[in-house]
C-alpha cells in the first residue's frame, strides 16, 4: 500500500521563514558599521548572507522533495565523507587556521566547515543505525569518532551539539535508562576534563565565573554583551539604534547577534524571538511524534534537537548562563556553511512531515 502523502508542515515552514528573513534584516543592521569600516561597503555582509540563504533555500526545496528514506541508504558514505573532511581540515595547508583553531577549509573558491556537515551526517547515520537495533556500540562508536575529530580542531561547542543530539536520538530509540544516565554522566565528566585541560577553555570558564576579572581582555566580550542586553530595557532603543554594534561588541552579526536584537528591540522583542524558536522546535518534535516509521522519527528528533541545542547554547551564552562558545544562532546569525547545511536538514524534516500520520 502506497503511503499517504500530506502537505508539508506549513506552520513550521512559516516560523522558519520568519526567522530567516528577520535574520537578514538583523545581519544588515548589526554588520553595516563593520562592513563600511573593513570593506568600504555597508552591504558587504548582508549581500553574502542573501547569497547563502538563496543557496540554502534551493537545497531545502530539493531535499524536501526527496523521500526521506533515501537518506537511510546514504548514511554510511555520507558519514565517511564527513570523517574524511574532518581529518583533512586538521592538515596544515588544507585547513584554514584562525584564532588557533582549524575549523574551515577551502575547496577552490568554496569555503566549507566540515563540522557542519558532520552534524547532518551524524543525524542521518545514528537514525539509520539505531532504527535497526538499539545497542550501545551502534551509538557510542560513531559518536566518539566524530566528536574526537571535532574537539581536536578545537571546537567544544560543536562537539556539545553533536553529542547532545546523539544522546537524544539514542534515548528516543529505546535505550535503557541506565545506559542513558551512565553515559550522560560520563560525557559530562569528560567535558569538564576537556574544559579544564585546555588553557583557552579554562580561561573562558574563569571569565564566566568572574566576568569582572579582566574587563579589557578576557571578559571584554561578555561585558559588552551584557551592556547591550541591559541597554535595551523593556522596549529597546529602536531598530537600527544599537550603540554596541558601533565596533564595541565583537562578532555582532554572528555569535552575538541576539545581543543586538535585545538592545534594539528590548525584552519584548527578545521574547517574541524566543517564542518563535520555541514554536519551531515544538513543531519539529511534533513531526517526530507523528512520523510513520522509526527512521523518520529518529531523524526528525535528531534535526530538531540539533536546532534546539544550538539555540539554547547560543542564547545561554548571551545571558551569561554558560561560557561564550562561538556558536551561531540558527537561521539568524551571519554564516555560510552553518546556514546552508541547516536549511538542507530542515528540507529533510519537511519531507518527513509529508508522510506523517494524521
Amino acid at each position: 500500500m502506497k503511503p499517504q502523502v500530506n502537505r508539508i508542515d506549513r506552520p513550521f515552514l512559516i516560523a522558519l521563514l520568519l526567522l530567516v528573513f528577520f535574520g537578514v534584516a538583523m545581519v544588515f543592521d548589526a554588520s553595516a558599521a563593520d562592513g563600511a569600516r573593513s570593506f568600504n561597503d555597508k552591504f558587504f555582509y548582508v549581500k553574502r548572507q542573501v547569497l547563502w540563504i538563496s543557496i540554502g533555500m534551493v537545497v531545502m526545496f530539493v531535499f524536501s522533495r526527496i523521500k526521506y528514506s533515501f537518506w537511510e541508504k546514504t548514511a554510511v558514505p555520507f558519514l565517511l565523507l564527513a570523517l574524511v573532511l574532518l581529518v583533512l581540515v586538521l592538515i596544515p595547508g588544507l585547513g584554514i587556521e584562525a584564532l588557533g583553531a582549524r575549523r574551515r577549509m577551502s575547496l577552490g573558491s568554496i569555503g566549507i566547515q566540515p563540522s557542519e556537515l558532520a552534524k547532518l551526517a551524524m543525524s542521518i547515520f545514528l537514525s539509520a543505525s539505531l532504527s535497526r537495533s538499539t545497542t550501545v556500540i551502534r551509538f557510542l562508536v560513531p559518536l566518539v569518532l566524530v566528536c574526537s575529530l571535532v574537539v581536536v580542531e578545537p571546537d567544544l561547542g560543536t562537539t556539545t551539539i553533536i553529542a547532545g543530539m546523539g544522546f537524544l536520538v539514542y534515548f528516543t530509540s529505546g535505550a535503557p535508562i541506565f545506559h542513558f544516565v551512565s553515559l550522560g554522566g560520563g560525557a559530562g565528566l569528560l567535558a569538564l576534563i576537556l574544559a579544564f585541560t585546555s588553557s583557552y577553555r579554562r580561561e573562558r570558564i574563569m571569565t564566566f565565573l568572574n566576568p569582572h576579572v579582566d574587563p579589557v581582555n578576557t571578559s571584554y566580550h561578555i561585558r559588552q554583551v551584557l551592556i547591550a542586553l541591559g541597554s535595551g530595557g523593556i522596549f529597546g532603543l529602536g531598530l537600527g539604534q544599537s550603540r554596541q554594534k558601533q565596533l564595541f561588541l565583537p562578532e555582532p552579526a554572528t555569535d552575538s547577534i541576539f545581543a543586538i536584537i535585545a538592545e534594539e528591540l528590548g525584552f519584548l522583542g527578545s521574547v517574541l524571538v524566543l517564542v518563535l524558536f520555541m514554536f519551531l522546535i515544538w513543531r519539529g518534535f511534533a513531526i517526530a511524534a507523528r512520523a510513520q516509521d522509526q527512521f523518520g522519527r529518529l531523524l526528525a528528533v535528531a534535526i530538531t534537537s540539533w536546532i534546539a541545542i544550538q539555540t539554547i547554547i547560543n542564547l545561554s551564552a548571551m545571558v551569561a548562563l554558560v561560557p561564550l562558545t562561538g556558536i551561531p544562532l540558527p537561521f539568524v546569525s551571519y554564516g555560510g556553511s552553518s546556514l546552508i547545511v541547516l536549511l538542507g536538514a530542515v528540507g529533510i524534516l519537511l519531507n518527513i512531515s509529508k508522510y506523517c500520520r494524521k
